[in-house]
């Protein structure tokens, strides 16, 4: 026999919203993250048990922005 724990409505957080209700998340909130890692990083914010996580994560967080990036220049006319 097994029991099912489910959470009571109190315990259940609900998403960041905007004032239109809906989240959001765009190219410029992640570039922000990006050099609030730098920054972070560089200011000796992390410990070393955890460089290799935020390492890992802001490599993937540049590459995905540079995907972007050359995505976009190849939309633009005249490109």
């Amino acid at each position: 026999m097994t029991d099912s724990v489910q959470p009571n409505e109190d315990q259940v957080e609900a998403p960041a919203q905007t004032q239109e209700g809906v989240a959001e998340l765009n190219i410029n909130d992640l570039n922000a993250m990006k050099v609030i890692i730098d920054i972070a990083s560089s200011r000796g914010a992390f410990k070393p048990n955890e460089m290799a996580v935020v390492g890992q994560t802001y490599n993937k967080l540049t590459t995905f922005l540079d995907q972007v990036a050359k995505q976009a220049e190849a939309q633009t006319p005249g490109a």
